[in-house]
């Protein structure tokens, strides 16, 4: 029983770490799209989605009973461990918030910069008159 409570606090210390590096790839993607740095961005996703498939293994370990048998008292994890894991799991959740927000405003202005550069049936206009002609393109949005 002893080797399954290290297990489990070990895997609650990779649980925790996991979640903070996630925190630091949404981070990153933030910074990525704010500098409109398509690699960097790429790059982060793959982590986010490698790091968010590593905690949901983790959770689903550390949910299971370690004891099959009911009658054993039932082994939790230390109480720092426990408060740090859910002020990592809060801060997580804030900002993948703010992510989903910066994504959703992101997607909004990638539509009507497609709707601006996909009406692009602008029309010439030449001034008329003595002067030289003046042309000026314009678009409908």
């Amino acid at each position: 029983m002893a080797a399954g409570v290290q297990d489990r606090e070990l895997k609650a210390a990779d649980y925790l770490l996991s979640l903070r590096s996630l925190t630091s790839e949404l981070e990153r993607a933030m910074q990525a799209i704010a500098c409109n740095a398509l690699p960097d961005l790429e790059e982060s996703v793959a982590t986010q989605q490698m790091l968010s498939s590593r905690i949901r293994e983790l959770a689903d370990d550390l949910c299971v009973p370690l004891e099959a048998n009911s009658a054993l008292p039932r082994v939790t994890l230390d109480k720092d461990m426990t408060i740090q894991i859910r002020a990592a799991s809060d801060e997580l959740q804030t900002l993948n918030q703010r992510y989903a927000m910066l994504i959703r405003h992101s997607s909004r202005s990638v539509a009507l910069m497609a709707a601006l550069f996909s009406s692009l049936k602008g029309q010439i206009q030449e001034a008329s008159g003595p002067r030289l002609k003046h042309q000026t393109w314009s678009c409908q949005m």
